[in-house]
């Protein structure tokens, strides 16, 4: 379990420094993401990239448990 821990936040991490590459792909900007403007005030919800990267998460583990 703590090697599972390990892991996992060392992934986070590694997404996190990897974020200003990531956002130069256009993940996060595909259409069918929400996007709301206000005059003070924005909300982002990527609802499609979720589903992208869900998608590509699963086939990776379908691969890698075979």
């Amino acid at each position: 379990m703590q090697k599972l821990l390990i892991i996992l936040g060392l992934g986070i991490a590694a997404i996190g420094i990897l974020y200003p590459y990531i956002n130069n792909l256009g993940l996060g900007q595909l259409p069918g993401d929400i996007i709301l403007r206000g005059e003070n005030s924005n909300f982002y919800f990527p609802i499609v990239s979720c589903i992208a990267v869900s998608l590509v998460v699963s086939v990776i583990f379908n691969l890698l448990s075979k």
